[in-house]
């Protein structure tokens, strides 16, 4: 017998159609109900019911009662790392479930990432950060340097605060559509969730796509430029 972790489980669980479309709905972070997971997958509330149950017991989704509803989300991030990496060889091997259009562009330029930005907005904030001397790749991993310490209280975020939470403070994630890293971890969630209490981006309703307003783009371009 095989020894090591057994990726055929894993595979044949995202595999599913059904659960496919489970698990893209559930990237944009929020918890969904069965219901609302149903009509994602386009299956019945008792074949969604099945879905999720495989799923959970997999990992690969967590579960908690809220009232008389049950709400789900992605495992950990680790899962969202996992899932947008395979979009990225999808779209790269040309295996797209839909023509490209509009929407295809929206969610190239600025999309949620379950719980960070993600597209060319996000790359963008990553090459900023790294350019400018306030990320950087050592022996520890990615790390946020002194000098970016200093701008991210600047910018309005405490550090000190973000690095008690359990995930990692910075963490690569490969983009599906760029191909090349964004931020995600606790600090590219907390820089999402100020961007959007400052007002300079939104999240499409029933959508992973993020628009920003007129004001928003122009801030965001002027605190993280690039070459």
């Amino acid at each position: 017998m095989k020894e090591g972790p057994d990726i055929a489980r894993i595979a044949a669980l995202i595999g599913d159609p059904a659960r496919a479309n489970i698990l893209t709905a559930l990237m944009v972070g929020k918890a969904l109900t069965a219901t609302e997971l149903a009509q994602e997958a386009g299956v019945t509330i008792q074949t969604a019911s099945v879905h999720l149950s495989k799923l959970e017991e997999g990992g690969l989704i967590s579960a908690r009662k809220q009232g008389r509803h049950k709400y789900f989300t992605l495992g950990s991030p680790n899962v969202a790392s996992l899932l947008e990496a395979l979009m990225g060889l999808a779209s790269d091997k040309g295996h797209l479930r839909t023509r490209t259009g509009p929407r295809n562009d929206a969610l190239r330029a600025a999309r949620i990432c379950y719980n960070h930005l993600a597209g060319e907005a996000g790359i963008q904030i990553y090459d900023s950060l790294v350019e400018r001397g306030h990320l950087e790749n050592n022996e520890m991993g990615l790390q946020l340097t002194s000098n970016g310490h200093r701008f991210m209280s600047q910018f309005g975020l405490g550090i000190e605060s973000i690095s008690l939470l359990k995930a990692p403070l910075c963490r690569e994630c490969l983009d599906w559509s760029e191909r090349r890293s964004h931020l995600a971890g606790s600090l590219g969630r907390k820089l999402l969730d100020h961007m959007k209490g400052l007002g300079w981006l939104r999240v499409e309703n029933g959508s992973r796509v993020i628009t920003f307003s007129a004001n928003g783009k122009a801030a965001f371009s002027k605190s993280f430029p690039v070459m």
